[in-house]
């Protein structure tokens, strides 16, 4: 038994010893598979700066070494593993199995993951292709991949490997030049085409198309060859203006366009794609201002089994948080909704009170979901504050513990109805304005309306609120969808989190209702260290939703566009 027991301790202290030495002392990592699929003559590889040595535009000889090249060249750059940092394409269609197929698509997709990991990336493809968008309607996800899809790919972009295909480094005697990119991929054209082209500004995508009948689609994709003999490759890489250069992923999608048109190709290794960091979003060539969908979270399947695991208890938390917010009062609810997961923070320097008859009565904050003007008002303690909104839906209106009423898009009147509600219970009544008029996700400001700083006539000081909202799963806001969901979806987040931020107030004075506005965005920008923009909610629902976000009287009831 000593004898057994001694030679089994030996055995696994050589183990221990090999993991240890292989630990500290590890060889070159093996070329990746991807790598290995390309000729050796058109592969080069780093493990430290694999893109650094990229050559600038008008410097790489030609194939017969006899010239410079005549234009500014050009870079194909894969997207899978290249220009994404992931490999993995399973969020993004996950993402468009929950947004335009709804949640029993997403579990089908997520229960075959398992399933997938077996499968080569061809296979995995197809059948993600398949359960994904087997039955939607084109023209239903064309919206959607320009609204939707855009965020959660700029997220995922890498640093090192965006600059290096579209920067365009001065060289001596040379005019500076912009290398053409074309992008590569493997995902359906309609999923990324939006993102490259408008917001990464790429000249051209390979990419293969769906297949579809009577408007809506089959579920299959072309394959690579299929999808070369459509287009011309040729000039859509523009080979004939320079030389070519291609900067590979794991997958190596159309690696035929790689062997036969690029000079070289450079191959990120595994420990360099580890070390990559993610674009910044001050960094995009177009900032994303606005997005839509209810996803809030990279759904990987790991965090969509977690969401998945979550809607049980979370419909019923939305529930319980909604009762506590319309029956108690604000010094009871706000307490016990942070016992739920739900915070709010607030931070005022001074707070006016209800009772001064001139000022603080009315608030002008950004906007950020439909909650705004709830919270505006228990942290002010004040249940007196009415809102103004535009075209929520009437249970919303019906379920709100804080008086409401609509704007009619009429300025003189909105400019009357706001009158009204500061004039309400001998000039003590409190209002609650969003001027951007509809919401923003992003840390942006839109444009903010005059209309509320008109009221500054009648000696009514203005209180800037800037609130910051947070949500880790859903989000409470939509262009496109049911918006009378928007308030069930914000509460199922399991730690939805509120800022709140009482500013001092703008004196108005003589000054033009235009100024005023503008000082307004100005201090509250400045509080929360976001971007002022001149985009107004006509701009918004033009890029989601393909119309002004006018709403007519039908569309109200059935919660059409909103704040």
């Amino acid at each position: 038994m000593s004898k057994a027991f001694t030679k089994s301790l030996l055995l696994y202290n050589k183990i221990l010893i090999r993991r240890l030495k292989s630990l500290i002392s590890r060889a070159p990592p093996a070329p990746t598979s991807a790598t290995e699929r390309l000729p050796p003559s058109q592969r080069r590889e780093s493990s430290t700066a694999p893109l650094d040595a990229l050559p600038a535009p008008g410097t790489m000889d030609n194939d017969n070494n006899n010239g410079g090249c005549a234009g500014g060249g050009a870079i194909v750059c894969e997207v899978e593993g290249a220009l994404l940092m992931s490999s993995s394409t399973f969020p993004y269609f996950m993402l468009v199995a929950l947004e335009a197929g709804g949640l029993l698509r997403g579990l089908l997709l997520l229960l075959l993951y398992p399933l997938l990991r077996l499968l080569t990336d061809e296979l995995a493809m197809k059948a993600m292709v398949m359960v994904t968008f087997a039955g939607l309607r084109k023209d239903a996800f064309g919206r959607l991949g320009m609204a939707v899809m855009p965020k959660l790919f700029l997220q995922d972009v890498s640093a090192e490997v965006f600059h290096a295909a579209t920067s365009a480094p001065a060289t001596a005697g040379a005019a500076r030049r912009r290398r053409r990119c074309v992008c590569v991929s493997s995902m359906p054209r309609v999923m990324v085409e939006s993102f490259l082209k408008e917001y990464l500004a790429v000249d051209a995508v390979v990419a293969p198309e769906l297949r579809e009948l009577g408007g809506y689609y089959l579920g299959l994709v072309e394959d690579e060859g299929e999808a070369m003999r459509r287009m011309d490759v040729e000039e859509a890489i523009g080979a004939k203006g320079g030389a070519v250069v291609g900067i590979g992923g794991l997958g190596c999608s159309f690696r035929h366009i790689f062997q036969k048109y690029c000079k070289e190709v450079y191959v990120p290794t595994e420990s360099t794609r580890r070390r990559r960091g993610a674009l910044h979003p001050r960094r995009y060539p177009k900032p994303l201002v606005f997005h839509d969908g209810r996803t809030a979270f990279r759904p990987t399947p790991a965090a969509t089994l977690a969401m998945f695991v979550w809607l049980p208890l979370g419909a019923p938390l939305a529930v319980l948080r909604t009762a506590v917010f319309l029956l108690l009062p604000f010094s009871l609810s706000v307490p016990l909704l942070a016992s739920l997961g739900m915070h709010n923070r607030m931070i005022a320097s001074s707070l006016p009170s209800a009772g001064d008859k001139s000022k603080g009565n009315l608030f002008a904050c950004n906007h950020r979901s439909l909650l705004d003007p709830l919270c505006v008002s228990a942290a002010a303690g004040r249940r007196d504050l009415a809102a103004a909104t535009y075209s929520i839906s009437r249970l919303s209106e019906m379920l709100a513990p804080i008086p409401t009423f609509r704007l009619t898009r009429d300025r003189a009147a909105d400019r009357g109805a706001m009158q009204a509600q500061l004039a309400r219970r001998g000039g003590r009544g409190g209002l609650v304005v969003c001027p951007e008029g509809t919401t923003c996700r992003e840390p942006f400001l839109l444009r903010f309306s005059p209309l509320f700083a008109e009221l500054a006539a009648g000696g009514v000081d203005v209180v800037p609120v800037a609130l910051h909202l947070a949500v880790d799963m859903f989000h409470g806001t939509t262009a496109g969808g049911r918006k009378m969901l928007d308030p069930l979806y914000l509460l199922m987040n399991p730690v939805p989190s509120y800022l709140v931020q009482f500013l001092d107030p703008v004196e108005c004075g003589d000054q033009e209702a235009r100024a005023v506005a503008n000082e307004v965005q100005r201090r509250v920008a400045e509080a929360l260290g976001y971007e002022r923009t001149g985009l107004t909610r006509r701009d918004k629902y033009l890029i989601l939703a393909g119309n002004e976000g006018v709403v007519g009287a039908a569309a109200s009831h059935d919660g059409g566009p909103k704040n």
